[in-house]
């Protein structure tokens, strides 16, 4: 299922045909192109997975998969969720709990934070 998308959405096609009145002769050229790249997409991906190693400098032989990497794996810019759970360490860490083990700490606050994921009544 995960390769399956990777390899559709590798590549976009560049061209894209006219309104329908070109020659068969223009889509039959366009279409090869459309082709080879798709062709050369898969073996960049080919590539990439048989590559022992994880450097990043790696990518600068695959362009495709760096250009399908950096549109997948950037994060969001959105800092909603830190401040929430910056909010919520506040109301778990009281002067109470002051003397609480980081460890101790983190599990309250993951209990706090998916408690809606239990069926605690």
């Amino acid at each position: 299922m995960g390769m399956d998308y990777i390899k559709d959405h590798l590549e976009e096609p560049l061209l894209q045909l006219g309104d329908g009145t070109s020659s068969s002769d223009e889509e039959d050229f366009f279409s090869a192109m459309k082709t080879s790249q798709a062709q050369e997409s898969s073996k960049q991906l080919d590539g990439y997975l048989a590559c022992s190693t994880d450097h990043m400098e790696l990518f600068k032989s695959f362009p495709a998969v760096c250009k399908l990497s950096l549109r997948l794996n950037t994060p969001l810019p959105a800092s909603a969720a830190c401040e929430r759970l910056f909010s919520i360490a506040g109301l778990v860490f009281s002067p109470r709990r002051a003397r609480l083990y980081s460890r101790n700490f983190e599990n309250q606050l993951l209990l706090k934070v998916n408690r809606k994921f239990f069926n605690f009544k």
